[in-house]
């Protein structure tokens, strides 16, 4: 599954594309207000995947004549792309529909509408018991929403959240919102299979599908066509990627594995990076790993949710690996592709979590040297398993404190791991200005670092590699020079 939504807490590690994770608004690009007739606005809220979602919402909207605006006042058609991951995720969501009702409430004919995975788990309970909004899509529903859309404007309950088990939006070029130019998003798959007991994703989400090779090269192969420089391939958990064609004539099944689409994607061109994003720790295989270490251009990161550092914890969350494996997987990792960064996903005060627990999950975090993790308290989510099986038993107090020490500790293995690479020299991908001085360039290395340094005289632009030489660090960014 991808990230959850976190808490802003003291210190928290962050790189510069997990603003929105934290909960912030997202708006797209405004069209030329000759263009379209209509104008839309829309927040996503949560995973990438949302992200990625709202970008193919915003392409089947632009083909009915609307065109998106910076600002939900000029709106015809206002959306919030939701998340369920979290119950704060879905406070912050309900008060921001509050927001927009007192619009809907000033300027009749507006609509306010409601996508994603928190759409699909309350369904028409929107429409009947909140009353904020006139439109309920799920994540598989977005080609109906032109249809939704006419019906809610004649005064019809407008509610799709039918699941499927065929939808990839694969023919769907997706409209880039708020886009760097440099770096993007692209979907490879739907849906989860795995049953991780605190996780409402496959609930909200449907079953796992993956997208045919052929349009996710298509789609990587335009936008390095139109100057993009970096692709981070999308998924639940991007490792069970699968596409198994038809028999061919000459009687050779071709499959494409995920280790086979990542070289699919690098060999585009060598300019072109590739990432990606999520990996679960039992389905990443030697296979993807050799694949990382044979092309430069595949970035050197994984993101790999560790969850819990004790077994009796990872079994009673259905994670399907213990202590001792996960740890073996990071040694091999660090064996094939010395240098990789790692990021991880940590929940604390999970059902029954008592102290030995927490101290596993700490003392993993020290064998791990996690680079960076999202952290957060278990938040009991409704139709889970973990909801029909355990209690929710650990106070809230005990988890904030745990927590806490988790983000402590997180901090320190941060800031050790950016002092040891003063001194070292990184080929560095231009995203943009620097967000404290425009006389700064910010971008990332391999690692998914964030480095920032000094424009200096040289005539570069966006999109440009250069190398930099790290001389300085704060915990969540690296400082350079050219050189």
């Amino acid at each position: 599954m991808l990230d959850y939504v976190a808490d802003k807490l003291p210190g928290h590690n962050q790189d510069i594309h997990n603003e929105a994770r934290q909960g912030e608004a997202y708006a797209p690009f405004a069209n030329d207000p000759n263009t379209y007739s209509k104008k839309f606005y829309i927040e996503s809220y949560g995973c990438q995947m949302n992200f990625a979602d709202s970008e193919i919402v915003a392409s089947i909207l632009n083909q009915e004549g609307f065109g998106a605006t910076r600002h939900y006042e000029n709106a015809d058609l206002i959306l919030v792309n939701t998340c369920s991951i979290r119950e704060k995720a879905e406070q912050t969501i309900r008060k921001r529909l509050t927001e927009f009702k007192k619009i809907k409430d000033k300027k009749p004919g507006v609509l306010v509408g409601v996508l994603g995975c928190m759409a699909e788990r309350l369904k028409s309970k929107f429409l009947e018991e909140e009353k904020l909004v006139d439109l309920v899509v799920g994540p598989d529903a977005y080609r109906t929403l032109p249809a939704l859309v006419d019906g809610a404007e004649g005064g019809q309950k407008a509610v799709n959240v039918l699941l499927s088990r065929e939808e990839t939006y694969a023919d769907i070029s997706p409209v880039r919102l708020d886009s760097n130019g440099v770096t993007a998003f692209v979907s490879i798959m739907r849906g989860c299979n795995n049953m991780c007991s605190f996780c409402v994703v496959p609930f909200t989400r449907g079953r796992e599908r993956s997208r045919d090779a052929e349009s996710i090269i298509k789609e990587c192969k335009d936008l390095y066509d139109k100057g993009y420089r970096e692709v981070t391939l999308l998924g639940q958990n991007v490792d069970s990627y699968y596409q198994a064609p038809p028999a061919p004539q000459d009687g050779i099944v071709r499959t494409v594995t995920f280790a086979k689409l990542l070289e699919m994607v690098a060999q585009i061109s060598p300019l072109l990076r590739v990432r990606f994003s999520t990996s679960h720790p039992k389905d990443i295989t030697d296979d993807v790993l050799h694949t990382m270490a044979k092309y430069e251009n595949i970035c050197n990161y994984i993101h790999l949710p560790v969850q819990s550092g004790s077994t009796r914890i990872l079994q009673l969350m259905n994670r399907t690996y213990t202590r001792e494996w996960y740890m073996g997987k990071i040694n091999r990792i660090r064996e094939l592709i010395p240098g990789c960064g790692i990021s991880s996903d940590i929940i604390t005060g999970f059902c029954t979590e008592t102290g030995n627990d927490h101290s596993d999950t700490l003392s993993m975090m020290e064998y791990s040297k996690f680079d960076m993790s999202y952290m957060f308290f278990y938040s009991e989510r409704p139709g889970t398993l973990a909801q029909k099986r355990f209690e929710d038993d650990v106070p809230e107090e005990i988890k904030k404190k745990r927590l806490l020490e988790i983000v402590e500790l997180q901090n320190k293995l941060s800031l050790e791991s950016n002092k040891s690479d003063i001194g070292k020299t990184f080929k560095v991908l231009i995203e943009g200005n620097s967000k404290r001085s425009d006389k700064d360039w910010m971008g990332r290395n391999s690692q998914n670092k964030v480095i920032v340094f000094p424009k200096e005289n040289y005539e570069l632009k966006k999109g440009q590699y250069v190398m930099v030489q790290v001389h300085d660090c704060t915990q969540a960014t690296l400082i350079g020079k050219m050189v």
